[in-house]
């Protein structure tokens, strides 16, 4: 029984084999850790792709409005660009940052 344990375990097939699973698991290039790193990476980025979608989804339906219709043109250049008519004037109200607020 010693004798075949013995042969198993210093059989040059099984010590190489053995060595090059250890070298693709830990040193190789695309190693193990490396694969879990970017399979993390792959399913941020997909979770990012989805945020993105709807973002570019509600841009399109703004600028459709924008496009479209004159009162959401209006109210996007009074919002955004802080734009007025002749006869009215302006009051910006900006919250102080120096009241830990």
């Amino acid at each position: 029984m010693l004798r075949i344990l013995k042969q198993i375990f210093t059989s040059k097939y099984l010590i190489t084999g053995i060595a090059f699973a250890v070298w693709m698991l830990f040193f190789d290039r695309n190693d193990l850790p490396l694969q879990f790193k970017r399979a993390y990476e792959l399913q941020k980025l997909k979770a990012n792709e989805g945020h993105m979608d709807q973002k570019i989804a509600e841009t399109k339906q703004e600028l459709n409005l924008l496009k479209n219709n004159p009162e959401t043109l209006e109210k996007y250049a009074r919002e955004k660009f802080l734009m007025k008519r002749d006869n009215e004037d302006l009051f910006v109200i900006t919250p102080d940052s120096s009241s830990g607020e």
